[in-house]
């Protein structure tokens, strides 16, 4: 298509809008067309005849190409001489390109380990999937004589994205009433295809559109109603109260009752809750508006089980007083004296004392800074516990701040109710199976990154046990003068608490609940429909270790609200299908917020370096209007973020200029560095594209 002869004539300044109607856009609609038609053709010359897509192709052919590169210094300059970085689709794979090329300028083999080695000095490896993906892309070479082959179906690609891109904004304006306007955006749009200057579509930093709000909807009634007077007097997302709601019912009924969803197959209903908020976000009061009932009632258990305690702790001492007694008068005993009847006596008083056992002080919590080892021992002598806290201390312990060195076992058996065996644990608290731990935290984001540092977190599956949180702060939008939360809607919540913990403190065992015939074929639908979502390069692909066990956590929150909902009418009836359906909204609410969060733990500090220079470079300047070029002196100048750290400018300006934000204009000047001197060019659109995130 020519795209210069399509724009000479919109400069006439007498087409009006008939004439762009009439001319320009059934051309447009032929381009796009054709641009259709190059896609077929490219569906046809797959590199793997079972991948049906044309973008998984386009990723084939991507990494064939840097496969290659990494292999041959030839098909470095065959395919440099075909490919801008900015063709890839995969931000990665241009990050790549980019040092293989500078590598090959400057006379350095490029090899995966040669590679591997100057991405880590630039800080990119572990963006770009580590060392090991640089084997990968080697291992996904059919043949290195193919090199040029793969480097058009890549730029093909990529002139079809810019095609589409430019297409659709000609279309969308065409039957606007604006001409000037109709013609000036086409003009531009087909000028950007008509040169080889072209801005594509930038790759976003990573997930930057706003999360999803708790389904309070969900809830129970009486929960939700909470919820709601909390998040509105608190001025508070409910996010954060429906998290420490959830804690608080996991509290009642975690290791209490399990849920049963098929033979082989059943699931405790304690979770692991973690809703993370910056400071000053009020999580103190809304932690204890949400859990003060839990503490309430443990208080009271304790008091009502002092007598029992007390008496029984008397018997006791009684008991082995008087073995201490027989045993005084067996020292003392001369050879008169019956020894075989004696140790008779002695045994018999011991048998006694062993038998009278003395009832543990009633807990439902532990403190948030408990360590390994004292929770090990707790979880032997009462088995159902949680561990609640507004701040992050139990995450520091966790990573090993008393120890030195992570200690995760207790936790990661804990949630799933594997037997608790240790050698600390004494002779009077024995091994104990089926523990349950409740966890429900709120600390600041950077705790989460604390955590995710710590060896093993990830590897043995601590971070995947988590349903995460990640609420935007309401600082600097909250109403002064708020209605507390009424009286009725606080007492209710109290209540049906106090009702939940008592009916489930009181079992003499635990209790296993089955599913419904229709709950169990909608828990068959969720698994069929993640299991999908954990194929390569889909949206859970990256977080396959969280994922897993995310149908798990549904039937856990299910049998959660079940348990909310007829705690008054028949509470062991089988989990119905509508509580499966109410589960599966919050654990679609917590996918996408464990997506934000793995994306918050695995992010360097490059990219939120670069998301700040982003927001600013957005700003209108004094004047009103919008910066077109950036000089690396200007960020300094205008973003706080970098006064005193000037160091980290250069990484976060390299990431926006791969991710096709930026654009640079070298000029390098004698005797000094690049980065001193470049322009930046800022993406056309950079405004309208930050804003439809």
């Amino acid at each position: 298509m020519n795209w210069a002869a399509l724009v000479q004539p919109l400069t006439h300044e007498n087409w009006s809008n008939q004439h762009v109607s009439a001319q320009l856009i059934p051309a447009t609609r032929r381009c796009l067309a054709d641009s259709a038609h190059r896609r077929k053709a490219a569906r046809s010359m797959s590199l793997d005849p079972y991948r049906a897509t044309a973008q998984e192709k386009v990723l084939d052919a991507e990494q064939a190409v840097l496969g290659s590169m990494l292999l041959s210094s030839d098909a470095i300059s065959v395919v440099s001489g075909i490919l801008e970085p900015t063709d890839y689709y995969r931000p990665a794979h241009e990050t790549i390109h980019r040092t293989i090329c500078l590598m090959h300028e400057q006379g350095t083999p490029a090899d995966p380990i040669t590679a591997a080695a100057a991405l880590g000095r630039s800080g990119d490896l572990n963006r770009v999937g580590g060392a090991s993906y640089l084997h990968t892309l080697v291992q996904a070479v059919p043949t290195v004589a193919h090199a040029e082959h793969y480097a058009h179906i890549i730029r093909d690609a990529a002139q079809d994205r810019r095609l589409d891109s430019a297409g659709m904004r000609i279309l969308q304006r065409g039957d606007e009433g604006d001409t000037a306007a109709v013609r000036a955006d086409a003009i531009a749009a087909l000028e950007q295809l008509a040169t080889a200057d072209q801005w594509g579509e930038p790759t976003p930093l990573g997930e930057h559109r706003a999360l999803p709000t708790f389904p309070v909807e969900s809830l129970p009634g009486w929960l939700r109603d909470q919820v709601a007077a909390v998040a509105e007097f608190t001025q508070t997302p409910p996010d954060l109260a429906a998290t420490m709601g959830l804690a608080a019912l996991s509290t009642a009924a975690g290791g209490r009752v399990n849920v049963q969803v098929r033979p082989g197959w059943t699931e405790q209903t304690n979770l692991y809750l973690v809703c993370a908020m910056p400071p000053a976000s009020r999580k103190s009061d809304v932690f204890a508006a949400m859990t003060a009932p839990i503490y309430r009632i443990e208080s009271e258990l304790q008091q009502q089980a002092r007598s029992g305690i007390i008496e029984a702790q008397t018997a006791k001492d009684a008991a082995e007083s008087e073995v201490e007694g027989l045993m005084a008068k067996a020292r003392k005993a001369g050879d008169a004296v019956d020894r075989q009847q004696l140790v008779a006596e002695v045994s018999a008083a011991r048998m006694l004392a062993d038998d009278i056992s003395v009832p543990p002080t009633p807990r439902l919590t532990v403190s948030g800074d408990i360590t390994p080892e004292p929770l090990t021992h707790l979880l032997a002598t009462h088995r159902c516990l949680a561990a609640l806290s507004p701040e992050g201390d139990l995450f520091d312990i966790i990573a090993g701040r008393y120890s030195g060195t992570p200690n995760l076992g207790v936790f990661l058996q804990a949630h799933k109710g594997e037997r608790l065996q240790t050698d600390r644990i004494t002779r009077d608290q024995p091994t104990v199976d089926r523990p349950a731990l409740t966890i429900g935290v709120t600390p600041q984001p950077t705790v989460l990154q604390d955590l995710a540092a710590a060896a093993g977190a990830r590897d043995r599956g601590l971070l995947a046990r988590f349903l995460f949180a990640l609420p935007p702060s309401n600082l600097g939008f909250r109403r002064v003068r708020t209605a507390p939360v009424p009286e009725a809607t606080s007492n209710t919540y109290d209540a049906r608490l106090e009702l939940l913990v008592r009916t489930l403190t009181d079992l003499p065992e635990a209790v296993t609940i089955p599913l419904t015939t229709q709950a169990d074929s909608a828990v068959e639908c969720l698994q069929e429909e993640l299991e999908t979502q954990l194929r390569p390069e889909q949206p859970l692909s990256h977080i396959t270790d969280w994922a897993g066990k995310l149908v798990g956590a549904t039937v856990r929150i299910a049998g959660l609200l079940h348990l909310a909902d007829r705690i008054t009418t028949g509470w062991g009836d089988p989990v119905s299908r509508d509580c499966v359906q109410r589960a599966a909204a919050i654990a679609a609410y917590y996918t996408a917020h464990a997506l934000a969060v793995f994306d918050l733990i695995g992010s360097d500090p490059a990219a939120s370096d670069a998301g700040h220079i982003l927001e600013w470079l957005t700003r209108p300047r004094q004047n009103g209007s919008h910066r077109t070029t950036v000089k690396r002196r200007d960020v300094v100048g205008g973003v706080r973020r970098f006064r005193g750290r000037t160091g980290d400018i250069d990484p976060a300006l390299r990431l926006l200029e791969e991710h096709g934000y930026l654009r640079s204009d070298p000029a390098p000047g004698p005797g000094r560095g690049r980065s001193a001197n470049v322009t930046f060019r800022v993406h056309p659109r950079l405004r309208e594209l930050l804003d439809g995130l």
